[in-house]
């Protein structure tokens, strides 16, 4: 997959995708190269560009609302994710995390209950190009924890995620990692609580919130426009 460029539009498509604007057609070449230059049948240019992991928040098919691109930074800085880990997560949704996390070169086994959610997530997976590391199931989590072990870091974003954080230290090696997204603080405690009675350590919560900075001639401040707080992430380690 690539985008095609112009100014702040942006399309994603095929390699050989006949594309249908209101700048004319232009089909996308089979063999892109990134910063190449296209021109619809008007003349219109377009730039190729190539599809980098930010672009997902944007393009993936949506089945509700997709962790937030500082979340997904905040969990991968956290736990360290990198090439060859296994990681075990939960509440797949749109599966922007999961395809995060695939792109980093980890191999992902996510749960998802909802059968319909799943389905697009396995697109979704197609779409980042991680479908042969990510491998998305239906079902809920919970109900196959005595079936998964040796995990390198554990992701959840689920309501029952105490419950899971509980059997971290069957789930996880040693020194891995839990990371636990929150939207409500007392969730979080649960999830803290949970994981301290595990004997799981460096169990820290902290809120997520990123605020943008306007700048005129009056002065800079803090944007008022937008949400700046998303969440609580819980992080904990396994000795």
């Amino acid at each position: 997959m690539m985008l095609l460029v112009r100014g702040d539009r942006e399309f994603l498509v095929a390699p050989g995708e006949e594309l249908h604007t209101d700048l004319g057609v232009v089909e996308a070449p089979e063999d892109p190269e990134p910063g190449e230059t296209v021109e619809t049948h008007l003349g219109e240019p377009f730039t190729v560009r190539e599809l980098r992991g930010p672009d997902l928040f944007n393009h993936l098919e949506r089945t509700g609302a997709p962790m937030m691109p500082k979340d997904v930074g905040l969990v991968a800085g956290f736990t360290g994710v990198s090439r060859s880990d296994r990681v075990l997560d939960a509440g797949t949704g749109t599966g922007v995390l999961a395809a995060h996390l695939g792109r980093m070169g980890a191999e992902v086994v996510t749960y998802e209950r909802d059968e319909e959610f799943a389905d697009v997530a396995r697109e979704n997976m197609e779409l980042a190009e991680v479908a042969d590391t990510v491998e998305v199931r239906t079902g809920d989590l919970t109900e196959h924890l005595d079936e998964l072990s040796g995990f390198d870091v554990l992701t959840l974003d689920t309501e029952n995620a105490p419950e899971v954080v509980a059997e971290a230290d069957d789930l996880l090696v040693g020194g891995g990692y839990v990371a636990v997204y929150s939207p409500f603080v007392e969730s979080a405690k649960a999830t803290a609580d949970a994981a301290r009675e595990a004997g799981l350590s460096s169990v820290e919560t902290t809120e997520t919130i990123q605020r943008e900075m306007d700048f005129d001639d009056r002065g800079s401040r803090p944007s008022t426009a937008g949400v700046g707080h998303t969440g609580y992430l819980t992080i904990a380690r396994n000795e």
